[in-house]
């Protein structure tokens, strides 16, 4: 009877990864139809084109994400399992593209995304693109395992927590944007890496904070809001914190602004540890509540 059990659980694993590599490559299917004006075999074999490498990676590790949200999300019988990952994973996907799109839209306005990695091979760019995949495969990830009981209102949660969240991710973005002491658009177009490390650690950190804010089982709105709100307030208040942290105790002597953006070649250690210390502050707010 125990070896019988054990085939089942087997089987349903099996079943489980098949369904989840199945939506894998759906969601390539998907990336070369939204982007049918992109060469990605060009682009990633003949060009060599590091900052699209760096985008196309996100989006994969963002989908994958998704995926395992679908798989480890609440679990009844292995027929009822097999639909609703299915079901999440498909309805992630062009959520997936659509919140890349209105982020670059909204986060990097003043250029053309498009232009700075395929013509220019802007890897501070592809750094940030790739980044929002990611932050959003957090949030999707969250709203499939925080979703409601039932499938229908599951559904309808996961949508409202995806639009919550890509909210949240815009609005602590732009304030990055204007706290800090230099010009990130610019500084992004003139191909500095190092500002968009940086960049791009504010950005999944709070993919990270908003993601453990939806992440337990929905009870009610109220509760919800309250949670969000508190850990995207915490979230925010910590990211200028962690930031003076980079530069007093992890860069001691060196001041972290000059490293990144006042010199002829930009430190792109000094942004990656910035984008460590956001992206570490997120994750002890997500072990500490």
């Amino acid at each position: 009877m125990e070896n019988l059990i054990n085939i089942t659980e087997l089987l349903h694993s099996l079943g489980y990864i098949t369904t989840g590599f199945l939506i894998f490559l759906i969601g390539k299917l998907a990336y070369k139809i939204v982007h049918s004006k992109i060469n990605v075999k060009s682009e990633l074999v003949d060009k060599d084109n590091f900052a699209f490498i760096l985008s196309y990676v996100g989006y994969f590790i963002g989908l994958i994400i998704i995926i395992c949200g679908a798989i480890v999300g609440e679990s009844y019988d292995f027929i009822s399992d097999i639909i609703a990952i299915f079901t999440y994973g498909i309805l992630a996907i062009p959520l997936l593209h659509i919140a890349s799109w209105v982020s670059n839209k909204l986060i990097l306005r003043k250029f053309d995304i498009r232009k700075e990695i395929i013509d220019d091979k802007n890897e501070g760019t592809g750094i940030i693109e790739a980044v929002i995949y990611i932050a959003n495969g957090f949030i999707l990830y969250g709203a499939i395992v925080g979703e409601s009981a039932s499938f229908l209102e599951g559904i309808t949660t996961f949508f409202i927590y995806w639009i919550i969240g890509n909210s949240i991710l815009i609005l602590t973005s732009k304030l990055f944007i204007t706290w800090t002491r230099y010009d990130v658009h610019d500084e992004i177009e003139k191909d500095n890496v190092a500002v968009g490390i940086s960049f791009a650690g504010a950005i999944l950190a709070i993919g990270i904070i908003v993601m453990n804010a939806i992440l337990d089982p929905f009870y009610d709105w109220t509760t919800t809001c309250i949670d969000i709100a508190l850990q995207t307030i915490l979230g925010t208040i910590l990211l200028p914190i962690m930031r003076l942290f980079a530069d007093k105790i992890l860069l001691p002597g060196r001041n972290l602004t000059d490293e990144i953006v006042n010199q002829d070649k930009p430190n792109i250690g000094a942004g990656l540890i910035e984008a460590f210390a956001y992206v570490g502050s997120a994750v002890l707010i997500v072990w500490s509540i």
